[in-house]
């Protein structure tokens, strides 16, 4: 308690100052702990540094509001957890873990601050594992940074490193975490409330800066400076061509004069191949076995990271054709009243963009698109953004707001966006969906886009 008493009152000084301060504090709590209670053990970053710990030989327990893909793996690799409620003596456990979706008036937050014991954020946990491998590697970026941790670590596989790997995403070979050896640390690091910046990693890579999670930022320069602050406190930088001018980085993108660029891009019904460049040196082809454009982005800087570390062009090609996608990454989970329906994360504009361009290489019919906004915040601040992307649509729905940590907020309802947006139904109930669905025919295709529960409300549709 004193400790995060100390973080609030030093607000005014220069963020690293108050990391640094936290750093030296808990850099050895996995060391010193012997077991951990998790709050909110049902998220996937969350899950993921679970079993990572449970693989390091520590005791694991921890609870969440509802019953999920992560908390039955969790189950079956021998984590208890509790669903519903928590376990006010936390399982005996050294240190509790809360992940940023249970803020301070949460009541099994406020039991655990009376408790005396270790408390770690999520970010921190993050931070203190890293720690115990000898090259940590992180990824951020506004979106893009699970798919591009897997394929990553789809490459290191392919090299036979020795490594472990923590995704905020299941990816659909090994799920969202990965540990045969201490030598490689990799990791998505989340923007979000600027947990980027407990990681020092010897490798960073940014791969796009578009403006997200306002809410914490203000504006779009202090996102930026975040940023560039996490590569400059890192051993070395990668960078997206063109972006963050600040920062000296080997740089990767479409553009010839990046470090790492394609050339000869193709596509075939929204998988592409491209030649791999290494400043004037051609490396070969690589075929990627995952949809849209902007995955040759990620396989860029995934390619640029294994360059990094000596991993040849070879082992690049062989670990980037071995990755199969992620969850809820334009995934197809079958047919809804018998309309084939693909489901995709994507809950920011420039993702919303990239996910519908694939989709309409897919059809040669109509798109029926489903987009649930994700946060009250986010659909307020970049309102605008969403109205350009989504107006070009025919068939849209806009299903209520998933709000995750937000109260309501009319100005960035999922309704006042559907108002906005000619020829948009709303929705707030499944059946409407499969009504709106019911004008599809044959040649049509469903994309259900958000980062909240209508991936869920699809797949019951699919299973109905």
């Amino acid at each position: 308690m004193e400790l995060h008493f100390l973080i609030k009152s030093y607000r005014k000084l220069n963020i690293l100052t108050v990391y640094d301060i936290k750093f030296t504090m808990c850099e050895n709590y996995v060391e010193g702990c012997d077991s951990f209670y998790f709050l909110g053990i049902g998220g996937v970053s969350m899950s993921a540094l679970a079993l990572l710990l449970k693989h390091m030989g520590k005791r694991v327990q921890g609870c969440d509001r509802e019953q999920g893909d992560c908390t039955e793996r969790l189950n079956k690799e021998g984590v208890d957890v509790l669903i519903g409620s928590f376990d006010p003596n936390f399982g005996g456990c050294d240190a509790i873990v809360y992940t940023d979706a249970v803020d301070d008036s949460d009541r099994s937050r406020a039991c655990a601050m009376r408790t005396g014991k270790i408390l770690l954020s999520r970010g921190e946990l993050l931070k203190a594992v890293s720690d115990r491998f000898a090259v940590k590697i992180a990824i951020a970026g506004s979106h893009g940074k699970s798919t591009c941790t897997a394929m990553t670590a789809h490459i290191f596989m392919s090299a036979k490193r020795k490594l472990a790997c923590h995704v905020g995403a299941l990816d659909r070979a090994f799920g969202n975490e990965y540990m045969d050896g201490n030598d490689y640390f990799i990791t998505e690091a989340c923007e979000y409330r600027r947990n980027l910046l407990w990681l020092k990693p010897d490798i960073a890579v940014v791969l796009n800066t578009d403006p997200d999670h306002m809410d914490t930022y203000g504006d779009e320069q202090h996102l930026l400076n975040t940023y560039s602050e996490f590569c400059r406190k890192s051993g070395k930088s990668i960078k997206l061509y063109g972006e963050l001018g600040d920062v000296s980085a080997v740089t990767f993108g479409f553009d010839a004069r990046a470090d790492f660029h394609a050339a000869a891009v193709k596509g075939i019904r929204g998988k592409y191949s491209f030649r791999l460049y290494e400043r004037d040196k051609c490396l070969g082809d690589v075929s990627l076995g995952v949809y849209g454009k902007h995955n040759v982005l990620n396989a860029l800087a995934a390619s640029s990271v294994a360059r990094m570390c000596g991993i040849s062009f070879n082992e690049i090609r062989d670990g980037l054709s071995r990755f199969c996608g992620m969850a809820r990454r334009f995934e197809n989970i079958g047919s809804i009243n018998g309309t084939p329906a693909i489901a995709d994360y994507a809950h920011h504009p420039g993702e919303i963009k990239a996910a519908i361009k694939t989709a309409r290489q897919l059809t040669d019919g109509k798109l029926y698109v489903i987009f649930q906004p994700h946060t009250y915040s986010r659909t307020r601040t970049l309102f605008s953004q969403f109205v350009n992307v989504l107006s070009n649509v025919d068939k849209l729905l806009i299903y209520r707001t998933y709000a995750a940590r937000e109260y309501f907020d009319d100005a960035g309802s999922a309704l006042t966006l559907s108002r906005a947006i000619r020829r948009s139904v709303y929705a707030d109930s499944s059946e409407q969906i499969c009504s709106f669905i019911s004008g599809a025919g044959k040649g049509d295709l469903v994309l259900i886009l958000g980062a909240g529960d209508i991936y869920y409300i699809a797949r019951s549709l699919v299973d109905r």
